[in-house]
């Protein structure tokens, strides 16, 4: 009889145990912790071979300084991390080609009062520091942007633009404002352009590395996974719709010459419209679109996560350094109609 209660306590405390395991392992802070032991492609180049793309500056990284992340695509783009570059190499250059840039963001609604003044004092500390920017704030309340002290070579413009009752239409109408503020603006004094979603907080280094004709970012939650995880969209009612893809990119951060900004912006345009007009709506809207058109139009250049983290996926040995982190998302109260 003790032989068999020990043993049936034995199999209880195993149970258990295996239950405790199992929560563990499976909730999603777990599984995030995991994704990141799935190791990532590497750069199929040899040593002594040169990237077929991006500017000469570019012919200074040192894609093999990292052995532990993919540090250049399939198509010969460099995909940029910690450790490939020398930043003062890329600042000098990018002052002797007197490189300039725009940065458009949009705040409009409640996001303005949350976000903006955080990520403006934010960028002058550590976006492109030692070049020309001039900030484009696309807002429908011009007179609650906050008035930021800037530093020498930095500009301030707003752009008032129409409220949208929902949030998506609000993303995908960005597209339409971006595209035309390039034509009527942007392009008369600024080589590059990035664009940023507002709910964003600059915190390292985000530096002229980071230019090129046409730049994308490896979204934080999907580099690690397989690629049939991806959220591309698979309705094949949209013109977003993907199949497969190469990676899967955030549309919190994409940028590049004005030329090819100009050209993404008015193609994703394009394609919403169309949808609209099918009455379809793609699954993670401009970002799905946004996607599609950098499947079809391989970017220059590919950010690493670095430049756009969320601390709540935890701990990843191959993140050395965080250059831009996701804000406290608040979507129960800001996204919500007024």
């Amino acid at each position: 009889m003790r032989l068999m209660y020990k043993a049936k306590c034995v199999l209880t405390v195993t149970f258990w145990a295996f239950v405790l395991l199992f929560i563990a392992y499976f909730t999603p802070m777990s599984v995030r912790y995991l994704e990141g032991f799935l190791p990532m492609s590497r750069c199929s180049q040899a040593p002594a071979e040169k990237l077929k793309l991006g500017n000469s500056i570019d012919a200074s990284l040192d894609l093999w300084s990292r052995g532990d992340v993919q540090t250049c695509t399939d198509w010969g783009a460099p995909v940029i991390w910690d450790g490939m570059f020398d930043p003062d190499h890329y600042d000098q250059e990018h002052r002797k080609n007197h490189s300039s840039v725009s940065l458009t963001v949009f705040a409009v609604g409640r996001y303005l009062d949350a976000y903006l003044k955080a990520f403006l004092l934010s960028a002058e500390r550590h976006f492109m520091e030692a070049l020309p920017v001039t900030y484009y704030v696309f807002t429908d309340v011009p007179e609650r942007v906050p008035d930021i002290h800037l530093g020498p070579g930095r500009s301030l413009k707003i752009v008032r633009v129409q409220r949208h009752s929902r949030w998506q239409d609000i993303s995908m109408m960005r597209m339409r404002a971006i595209a035309d503020a390039i034509e009527s603006r942007i392009r008369h004094h600024s080589h590059y352009v990035f664009c940023f979603d507002v709910d964003q907080v600059f915190v390292g280094r985000f530096g002229s590395e980071a230019l090129g004709d046409s730049v994308a970012l490896l979204h934080a939650y999907y580099y690690h996974r397989p690629q049939s995880l991806y959220a591309y969209d698979r309705n094949p009612r949209s013109r977003a719709y993907m199949e497969t893809g190469d990676f899967y990119y955030h549309a919190a951060v994409f940028g590049g010459s004005w030329r090819t900004v100009k050209n993404m912006t008015e193609t994703c345009y394009q394609t919403i419209m169309k949808d609209k007009e099918n009455q379809v709506e793609a699954l993670w809207h401009d970002e799905s679109h946004l996607n599609k058109y950098l499947w079809i139009h391989k970017p220059s250049k590919v950010l690493s996560p670095e430049y756009c983290w969320d601390r709540n996926i935890g701990y990843r040995g191959d993140i050395h350094v965080a250059r831009l982190l996701w804000s406290e998302k608040k979507y129960g109260t800001l996204r919500v109609t007024e």
